[in-house]
């Protein structure tokens, strides 16, 4: 973890890619407030159609950190808003290899959910001309909240948040690979250097083109520039709400995917995609805020912070190895995970002097669900909050490389059994999760570690490639 800069934006939407706001879907489904919202969705369904759109790709991420869809055509999206999209609960326990797990409450050929299209988070896709993006909360068959939602976790956290006055914003960085597989050999699309002005001789059209597409849609990137390993590529995204955030996380990684294919190239969001090299991480960067004021400057504490502010890092630190469950989920993603490959691999904090605003959180990658990844961040810097926890001493140099206090610099969690058992452990995430949500969880990513136990870890990077 980092103490890092984050440049503050409200977030509303323009006259761009991203459709005027309408209400979010947050308490239960009513007869009243579903019929206004197909009203609403009515006039928006008109207003996209004007502008091209045929249909919109409806979405959720599910606790393998899988984005999937169902689409229905522009015209109907005011049913779609109304009744919702069926989908099988099984979702919830689906893993990587695409089978299916069970947990207490989840499995089964049995039943329906209905995904319910949140309209005032639709994108335009400028990057697939005729396509709408839409994220979806997930609703049992009499109108409540299904238990494993995701999206409503990452509701429900920053909720619990407001409740003390506090406002959290979330941006993040992606990263990627981009290159082509011949045969079983991997061709990246360059090989480098690591930001490497070169690498924009070969790929400046496909960046220019990519940032332009992403403005389009509405969304304004920090930054785009190559990465340290071949053919690795990343984007800052700017900081929002956490549901948005983690919206605008799955929308950004399919435009992505959407662009490369449209150039003639695949996309990997892998936390490893070939075994020795840089991987893909997906960082995390959390500012905490109350009444207009950030709490991770202008305070007495350690660089600044505010004692709240302290609090929730402490909170986010305590919790990191459980975090790392959720946030580094996949048997990929400790290929990645290692000490010295500026991974983040040590439960530590230290600071970077870049006008300081917001916490960094390098071990999660894109594996991760976003909504999962945010919304257990908050639950734990929250209890750090509560339990008025304050931080170890920091850490300035490489953890692994020199002595230290031996409470500053705790390893993580070296593999995904180790990592589940520190969530199991934990007793901040497993309730905020709440049974049915964490169960399901636990179990999809505990049938990951043992289909991928003992495999070489180039089976284990094949296997997940393409998969994210």
């Amino acid at each position: 973890m980092s103490k890092a800069a984050q440049t503050a934006v409200d977030g509303r939407p323009g006259p761009d890619g991203h459709v005027p706001a309408l209400r979010p879907i947050g308490a239960p489904a009513t007869e009243t407030g579903l019929a206004r919202r197909a009203a609403e969705a009515r006039s928006l369904a008109e207003s996209l159609a004007a502008r091209g759109v045929a249909a919109v790709a409806i979405t959720i991420v599910d606790n393998a950190g899988i984005a999937r869809v169902k689409t229905v055509p522009v015209a109907g999206l005011e049913h779609a808003t109304r009744w919702g999209v069926g989908l099988s609960p099984v979702y919830g326990v689906a893993t990587a290899d695409e089978s299916f797990t069970a947990s207490p409450a989840v499995g089964g050929p049995a039943g329906d959910l209905r995904l319910m299209p949140d309209p005032s988070a639709v994108r335009i896709l400028a990057a697939d001309p005729g396509w709408a993006w839409a994220p979806a909360d997930q609703y049992t068959q009499d109108g409540r909240l299904f238990g494993c939602c995701q999206r409503s976790f990452a509701r429900r956290m920053t909720d619990l948040a407001a409740v003390s006055d506090l406002e959290v914003q979330v941006g993040s960085e992606i990263e990627w690979f981009l290159g082509r597989e011949d045969r079983g050999t991997l061709v990246p699309a360059h090989t480098g250097p690591g930001y490497g002005l070169a690498v924009l001789a070969g790929l400046g059209d496909y960046g220019s083109r990519l940032i332009t597409a992403l403005s389009e849609s509405g969304v304004r990137i920090g930054q785009f520039h190559p990465e340290y390993g071949p053919g690795q590529l990343e984007i800052s995204l700017p900081p929002a709400a956490p549901v948005q955030a983690a919206d605008l996380n799955v929308f950004a990684r399919h435009l992505i995917r959407t662009h490369s294919a449209r150039q003639g190239w695949r996309t990997s969001f892998s936390p490893a995609v070939v075994p020795g090299q840089v991987g893909n991480g997906g960082h995390v960067h959390v500012s905490v805020w109350r009444h207009g004021r950030n709490l991770l400057t202008g305070g007495n504490g350690p660089h600044g912070m505010t004692r709240d502010g302290a609090s929730f890092i402490a909170g986010v630190l305590d919790q990191l190895p459980a975090l790392t469950a959720i946030g580094a989920p996949s048997v990929a993603s400790y290929l990645r995970l290692r000490p010295s490959r500026w991974a983040g691999a040590f439960a530590c904090w230290g600071h970077e002097n870049r006008e300081a605003a917001n916490v960094e959180i390098k071990c999660f990658d894109p594996a991760a669900n976003p909504y999962l990844a945010i919304g257990s961040v908050i639950a734990a810097g929250l209890a750090g909050i509560e339990r008025r926890l304050s931080l170890p001493p920091e850490v300035t140099g490489d953890p692994a490389a020199g002595p230290g206090p031996a409470h500053a610099a705790r390893p993580l969690p070296s593999s995904l059994e180790a990592a589940l058992a520190a969530l199991r452990r934990s007793e901040i995430i497993p309730g905020a999760m709440g049974a049915v949500l964490y169960d399901a969880f636990t179990a999809v990513r505990a049938a990951e570690a043992e289909t991928f136990g003992g495999l070489d870890p180039g089976t284990i990077a094949a296997a997940h490639r393409w998969v994210y």
